[in-house]
């Protein structure tokens, strides 16, 4: 963790106090298998991009932002839905919190990451690291710009399912030629 760098502040919504809501010293949060770019937004497990809704990963800020204390409900449904006070927020907070176990494939009776505190709120059981540097490595673009982790000698998986194709097709071919012409040949 590099404690020299400038903190990162959520994007987004303001805290209670007008302050943006969460601080973090570095560009990526890690823990478990995940791996979190604040600055681009976008969740990573095994170097493959995870899809998050907007609420879903704001409710993974909010968490991963104290690990291992709890935030009660009323601190997310304030984060996620500022200003509002609409009657079914306990529930979105609720379902918003299932769909972000989902993303994680994490369970309320077994949790590895999200631990309900009954009555009280939630707490982010995993512990979190910060760093400057990603872990994902550095693949190929495409054709849009994004960035491919690189799969080995830094070839995409559709370059390598393609090369396999191609290699079997020429390889039967060959064999095909070659029978064909053992058998026509004067005995």
């Amino acid at each position: 963790m590099n404690t020299g760098a400038a903190p990162i502040l959520l994007p987004g919504r303001p805290s209670l106090h007008g302050a943006p809501s969460v601080c973090f010293p570095s560009r990526y949060a890690r823990f478990g298998a995940f791996e979190l770019d604040i600055q681009k937004q976008e969740l990573y497990r095994g170097g493959h991009r995870v899809k998050l809704q907007t609420k879903i990963y704001e409710a993974l800020l909010v968490l991963i932002g104290t690990p291992h204390e709890v935030v009660s409900r009323e601190v997310l449904r304030q984060r996620l839905w500022p200003g509002e006070s609409l009657a079914n927020l306990d529930a979105n907070v609720n379902t918003t919190v299932n769909k972000l176990r989902q993303v994680l494939g994490d369970s309320p009776e077994t949790p590895a990451y999200v631990e309900t505190i009954p009555r009280k709120g939630y707490s982010f059981i995993a512990d979190v690291t910060f760093a400057e540097t990603t872990l994902r490595s550095r693949g190929s673009r495409t054709e849009n710009g994004s960035e491919e982790p690189a799969i080995l000698f830094g070839m995409r998986p559709r370059s390598w399912l393609a090369t396999a194709v191609v290699a079997l097709l020429l390889s039967g071919m060959l064999f095909g030629a070659a029978i064909m012409l053992y058998t026509s040949r004067p005995h």
